[in-house]
């Protein structure tokens, strides 16, 4: 059998996401991120997902998804009400999971070639 890596035609990939770090492309990141398939924005502010509010989601939102991704850290957490119900206002899908599963979704969907934008939520340590 003949392998062949594939190249995935989009920027930006998550080979892998933990509540402490994630490797975008070849890049370790150990900050709080937005990642689009043509975009990374590092050093989001955010630090837990109970932080996250209009603000927080302006950076997010200002990228036009038709999906949000929200990695939480190594497990899921939700946002405030509020945050979900500013997505969902606008008619954008937003899913809260841990960065892991995050990664692994945000990969899928924009081999898909679906207009998903993640925030990943990173925690020093």
């Amino acid at each position: 059998m003949h392998l062949v890596e594939e190249k995935p035609d989009f920027q930006f990939f998550l080979r892998g996401a933990t509540g402490h770090y994630a490797l975008v492309n070849e890049r370790r990141l150990q900050t709080s991120f937005i990642l689009s398939p043509q975009q990374l924005i590092e050093n989001w502010p955010v630090r837990q997902a109970a932080e996250l509010d209009a603000s927080a989601l302006a950076s997010l939102i200002a990228l036009q998804p038709e999906v949000v991704i929200l990695g939480t850290g190594n497990t899921q957490d939700f946002p405030p009400a509020e945050a979900l119900a500013a997505c969902l206002s606008r008619g954008i899908g937003i899913e809260c999971m841990s960065n892991a599963a995050a990664a692994r979704t945000f990969n899928v969907l924009a081999g898909e070639g679906r207009n998903v934008v993640a925030g990943f939520i990173l925690h020093a340590g």
